[in-house]
């Protein structure tokens, strides 16, 4: 068989990460999924984006210079429900540096479940190694970075939860150029 142009760009889409748009009260920002490094984090992911369950979501949590994270709060700080938890995923070779998506979780490796986090800086510390098991990193910010800097430099209450909600209004996919 003989291998076309049109072949190849069809096989080349198949092959692309997966990209999403976060609709925030904040602004939007785009990203970009690795299901090659962290097939059981992106899926789970996946899952909850395709049931809505980031709509109306906050980022609950908010460390300048470290990062923010949300995904399973409303504001009234209610907990949604989760599926259940997965495996941790973290060495996968990808590492905790500004701008990367990783999976929260409790002191468990494998407890992770919806919440996610956005690095504002390298976070080195939370990578994988020979001695921790580490926050499993599935992705990235592609544009909007600004938005997520912005979010990361909300004021917030002792909890170091903001003041204003920070709310995920939706989180939607991308076609391969952005539309």
């Amino acid at each position: 068989m003989k291998v076309t142009s049109a072949t190849q760009s069809t096989q080349a889409k198949k092959k692309s990460n997966p990209k999403y748009k976060v609709q925030t009260s904040h602004g939007d920002f785009e990203i970009e999924l690795y299901p090659r490094k962290a097939p059981i984090t992106v899926k789970n992911f996946i899952r909850y984006v395709e049931a809505g369950h980031y709509a109306g979501t906050i980022f609950q949590r908010v460390i300048k210079d470290f990062m923010i994270q949300g995904g399973n709060f409303t504001p009234d700080m209610k907990k949604k429900r989760v599926f259940s938890e997965i495996k941790n995923e973290a060495d996968n070779g990808l590492k905790n540096k500004q701008g990367t998506l990783a999976m929260a979780r409790r002191d468990d490796p494998d407890s992770a479940a919806d919440q996610f986090f956005i690095n504002l800086v390298d976070n080195a510390f939370l990578d994988h190694t020979s001695k921790k098991a580490g926050y499993t990193v599935f992705g990235k910010v592609t544009r909007g970075f600004d938005v997520v800097k912005k979010i990361g430099n909300s004021k917030v209450n002792e909890n170091n939860e903001p003041r204003e909600p920070v709310i995920i209004n939706k989180i939607i996919p991308l076609s391969d150029d952005g539309v």
